[in-house]
């Protein structure tokens, strides 16, 4: 009598709990599993089920054993021929395959030993097979075809086994990753790359949702940064470094990958660097010939337009064409201001003469250090207009409401304060801008404090919009020139050791806090009346009618920090090197030991610094 091996299902479903313990087959010596197995895409599906999730349903095939007759007599040959085939690793693709064969084998005894084992050691085998497909980092589409087929024979003999769920749940996954990866593919050859949010880029984010190892959604976000870099690198060829620095903010947004992107940025720079290089040379060609002063003033322009504040390129074309036009008829200490485009008044400026000094400290100078050095002569071919005062609270209100500007510490939610009860200068939480040295409210002309060198560039932006002039952070060069006004001393009222009375706002022995505290380092027999930053113009304006310059607060100003003045540039011009974090403050402050008081003092402070003891004024040229 002849049996076949259908149905199946309810066997199937019986199976999955008996099979756990049974003892494996006798096996054959294992030989190499070098025979491949028929595709089981080649057995036509018996029915088709709808799975349904977060996604559009899919219909996947559901595995239907190949039909397999044994004879009454041939149970035994079956059972070898079922052995055989495992150890040949020729487990369910057809009617010669192991698992069909031990199904069979059960359909006629479902007490079978043999076949229950077999079906156990076929079942622990497809696991570990179908999970290294899944693990295969080379050819994934053909490795989870195989990897799928295996796990619809999984479901079919085991249904309940939770380990065959957990790889059905990974087979499914691995289809969905691998779908969202040749979206974001194809998104990225028609050239949506998904900044905006539909492309590339969020096909990829969802492959690596689903799995976070997967190197190829990981290459794919890498390809989207390079077109977005790419897209950068096009704006800056044509001289849109707006653009430029649009697509590489994007850039920056796709993946942790800092360096990549730092590397953009210097090719961006190197590319505006050289476009400022073309238009300087051919704008001082222009001031070579007679009627020049107008095309050089348009490259000038086009200059300001892309350049970064404080580039020396730029700045020496301006320098230029304002010493051939004279610069208009201003004259040395000459007070003004600028009027801004919504009614008020930008802050009082005062011609500074031009002229030369030695810049930086002696090597002899007491309390010198090499950051100072070598001392080095700098000339101003023209005059320059410096703000008499330290720009105060009212003057930077006035740029944050009209601007909406959220400067450093706001957006931080601290900074640096000096605490009376420890006597040290701590972080503070709830400080910025509108805060005083101690944290407290400051008032409308106390000098603004708590903000970083970029605060200080961006409202000095702000103001040349509103006043159509070109304002900008002093370089180190001007400061140190105002500073000492024309002396030449170590400390910018000249070589005494105590300031004269009422020369500013220095750390002095005679100073007291509100809670009795005395300096340990100050100057000796000197009292200014103040513990902490006094308003501005408290104090007597200096021999060039600059006010508080130094003292009351350290200021930033325009270069990167170099460790020393070699290579410095001779013109006064900022010596800045775009994308530097390291920046420069110079000038004493109320809470500055003396040797910090020089003319010739300057410290390196990162670029993203805000503290109670620095400030900022700015020049405009003229």
């Amino acid at each position: 009598m002849l049996r076949t091996s259908a149905p199946f299902l309810p066997l199937l479903l019986a199976l999955a709990a008996c099979s756990a313990d049974a003892p494996p087959p006798a096996a054959a010596p294992t030989a190499p599993r070098a025979a491949a197995r028929t595709a089981a895409a080649a057995v036509p599906p018996a029915a088709q089920v709808t799975i349904g999730g977060e996604d559009a349903a899919e219909t996947v095939a559901r595995w239907q054993p190949p039909a397999v007759q044994i004879a009454d007599d041939a149970v035994a040959a079956a059972r070898r021929k079922a052995a055989q085939a495992f150890e040949q690793d020729r487990l369910y693709a057809d009617e010669e395959a192991a698992i069909p064969i031990w199904l069979a084998l059960l359909q006629r005894d479902g007490k079978d030993r043999q076949a229950l084992a077999g079906l156990k050691q076929a079942r622990l085998r497809l696991l570990e097979e179908a999970g290294a497909l899944l693990s295969r980092p080379l050819k994934q589409r053909e490795a989870l075809a195989q990897a799928s087929d295996m796990a619809l024979v999984l479901l079919a003999i085991a249904p309940e086994d939770a380990r065959v769920r957990q790889l059905q749940s990974r087979v499914e996954i691995a289809q969905r990753v691998i779908a969202y990866n040749r979206a974001g593919e194809d998104d990225l050859r028609a050239g949506r790359v998904g900044e905006d949010g539909d492309g590339a880029i969020p096909n990829f984010r969802e492959a690596l949702r689903l799995n976070p190892d997967d190197v190829r959604a990981r290459q794919g976000l890498a390809a989207a940064e390079s077109a977005l870099i790419g897209r950068a690198e096009t704006a800056a060829r044509a001289g849109d470094f707006a653009t430029a620095g649009t697509w590489l903010a994007e850039a920056a947004k796709v993946r942790d990958s800092s360096i990549t992107i730092a590397d953009a940025f210097e090719r961006v720079e190197r590319i505006r660097a050289d476009t400022l290089t073309r238009l300087r040379d051919e704008g001082l060609r222009d001031l070579t010939t007679p009627q020049g002063l107008k095309p050089a003033r348009e490259k000038l322009e086009d200059a300001l337009r892309i350049a970064l504040p404080g580039d020396p390129v730029v700045a020496q074309l301006r320098e230029r064409i304002e010493l051939v036009t004279h610069y208009g008829s201003f004259r040395p200490r000459q007070v003004f201001s600028d009027a801004l485009r919504d009614g008020g008044r930008g802050p009082q400026m005062i011609v500074v003469p031009h002229g030369g000094f030695q810049m930086g400290a002696g090597d002899n100078e007491r309390g010198a250090t090499d950051a100072e050095k070598p001392s080095h002569y700098v000339r101003f071919e023209r005059g320059f207009a410096m703000s008499i005062t330290e720009v105060t609270v009212a003057d930077f209100r006035r740029y944050v409401l009209a601007s909406n500007a959220r400067p450093r510490a706001t957006r931080r939610g601290h900074s640096i304060v000096y605490d009376e009860r420890s006597g040290n200068f701590v972080r503070h939480s709830g400080v910025d801008w509108r805060s005083d040295y101690n944290g407290a409210p400051a008032i409308a002309n106390s000098p603004v404090m708590h903000v970083s060198v970029r605060d200080a560039e961006n409202y000095a932006t702000w103001l040349s919009e509103q006043t159509g002039r070109s304002y900008r952070l002093p370089s180190e060069a001007e400061f140190e020139y105002v500073v000492r006004a024309g002396s030449s001393g170590r400390y910018p009222w000249g070589d005494a050791g105590t300031p004269p009375a009422g020369a500013g706002n220095f750390t002095g022995a005679e100073d007291v806090s509100p809670t009795g505290r005395r300096w340990y380092n100050a100057f000796v027999g000197y009292g200014d009346g103040w513990w902490g930053p006094a308003p501005v113009g408290s104090f007597e304006a200096n021999a060039w009618g600059v006010h508080d310059v130094a003292g009351n607060l350290s200021e930033w100003v325009a270069d990167c920090w170099h460790a020393s003045y070699r290579r410095a540039p001779a013109d006064g011009a900022a010596w800045f090197n775009p994308g530097c974090r390291q920046r420069v403050i110079r000038g004493g402050n109320w809470a500055n030991a003396p040797d910090q008081t020089r003319a010739a003092w300057r410290q390196s402070q990162d670029s993203d610094t805000t503290s109670a003891r620095i400030g900022f004024r700015l020049v405009r040229g003229i």
